[in-house]
């Protein structure tokens, strides 16, 4: 290997930065690492770059044909963002966006240069607060992540200064590590905006009323997670005939999603042709199975309807690999039917057994999935027991009240602690 040598016959030092360049881009790294939140990385980046890359700073993000601009006033505080939906192609920060090399404005008077900022900042307002410094340079370097440019620095310096080498190489690194922050915020924005509006999806919007009956239903998602949960609950039927859902897919992230959105619907295909919880359970297995009987389904489904002398209503219940629901009656005692029924999609040709309870005026029904019996706490597992010992003192409360509590308590069993999907759908009979 060749090596360049040097007036003594030693190799060629390679030029190092000053000491407080390396002090400025380590404070950088270390005020940008671990942010995931974009709109706060915008401006710590921004109050980061001034005063040593320039008097003001624009932060550019590209988006589509558009950009978005992020400045802070000249006392530093932020500014609302200006989206400007389409950027010239030819203008400098279109040029940046194609190739990502920076760009080096000199500022003279006259209508042509406002034109040329107009390149780097194209927005009136913006453009006028950097005239205010009296420029003298403005230098747009791109933010270059995962081989693509996403973003731009602007930086603006005012009358009798300028912008050497190594000033542009400094922004440069400056913009490196800016961009690295800046995209993994981005993604991690874009994905939690994917996995909310994917899991809402999954549930129902808004609970149906059902004549009669009183119907909440509660729903957290994992902790320490940002996958797309397994859990779901449902509510559907006809007035006097109503089926009530709760169940949990194997697996998180978008296979599970499919899986769930599958499940959901034959459900409720199902139901407009049999709605007894069996049938349900039956068919939804026949379809899982044939589908893929590697990926399994835990179900509670019960079957609402007035009882046949009027008085209170017939729930008639059957379940799959899930616990049965709890009844919690008017007085305070608290009954779980006695059922069995193997998880869904894993064996052919399964049958299910249905339990009839009746459910009194003030009794109420309340199903849910292992995120609450299998919570983990300093003192072990939440358990079913726990659950069944919780509810007495609420009997007659509103469903509502029922799924807050359970809820809250679990949490408060957990102590911060990660915990898997909680899902709880509660049924009052009277309302």
């Amino acid at each position: 290997m060749d090596v360049a040598l040097g007036p003594a016959g030693g190799p060629v030092p390679r030029p190092t930065r000053p000491s407080g360049e390396s002090a400025f881009l380590l404070d950088v790294s270390r005020q940008l690492a671990g942010s995931l939140n974009v709109r706060r990385t915008v401006l710590r980046a921004l109050r980061l770059a001034v005063p040593v890359l320039g008097d003001w700073a624009v932060l550019a993000l590209f988006d589509g044909c558009g950009v978005t601009l992020s400045a802070c006033d000249t006392d530093g505080a932020p500014l609302a963002p200006v989206h400007v939906p389409r950027l010239a192609e030819d203008s400098a920060l279109g040029r940046i966006r194609r190739a990502g090399r920076p760009e080096l404005l000199h500022s003279t008077p006259g209508a042509g240069s406002a034109a040329g900022l107009a390149g780097l900042i194209p927005d009136a307002d913006l453009l006028a607060i950097a005239a205010g410094f009296g420029l003298a340079e403005v230098l747009g370097v791109g933010l270059t992540a995962r081989g693509s440019a996403v973003g731009a620095l602007i930086a603006v310096r005012g009358a009798g200064q300028g912008y050497t080498q190594a000033d542009v190489a400094l922004a440069e690194e400056f913009a490196r590590h800016a961009a690295v922050t800046l995209d993994a915020a981005r993604l991690y924005e874009e994905r939690r905006h994917v996995v909310a509006t994917l899991q809402a999806s999954l549930r129902p919007p808004e609970l149906p009323a059902v004549p009669g009956l009183r119907v909440a239903a509660c729903y957290r998602t994992a902790q320490e997670r940002l996958d797309i949960g397994g859990d779901f609950y449902d509510v559907h039927g006809v007035p006097g005939d109503v089926s009530v859902v709760v169940g949990d897919v194997c697996g998180k992230g978008v296979e599970a999603a499919v899986l769930t959105g599958k499940a959901r619907q034959t459900i409720k295909t199902a139901a407009r042709f049999d709605r007894s919880p069996a049938a349900i359970l039956a068919a939804l297995n026949d379809v899982l199975y044939a589908d893929r009987p590697d990926r399994f389904v835990t179900v509670a489904c019960a079957r609402l309807r007035p009882a046949p002398d009027g008085a209170g209503t017939l729930a008639t219940i059957a379940v799959a690999g899930h616990p049965a629901p709890l009844v919690l009656r008017g007085d305070g005692s608290v009954e779980e039917p006695v059922l069995f029924g193997t998880l869904v999609g894993v064996l052919p040709d399964l049958r299910y057994e249905e339990a009839a309870v009746l459910l009194q005026p003030g009794d109420a029904m309340l199903l849910y999935t292992d995120g609450v019996y299998e919570a983990r706490g300093r003192d072990g597992l939440f358990g079913q027991e726990r659950l069944r010992a919780l509810l007495p003192p609420y009997a007659g409360a509103s469903p509502e009240t029922l799924c807050e509590v359970v809820e809250r308590r679990v949490m408060e069993h957990l102590d911060g602690r990660g915990h898997d999907d909680i899902a709880l759908l509660a049924v009052r009979c009277g309302e």
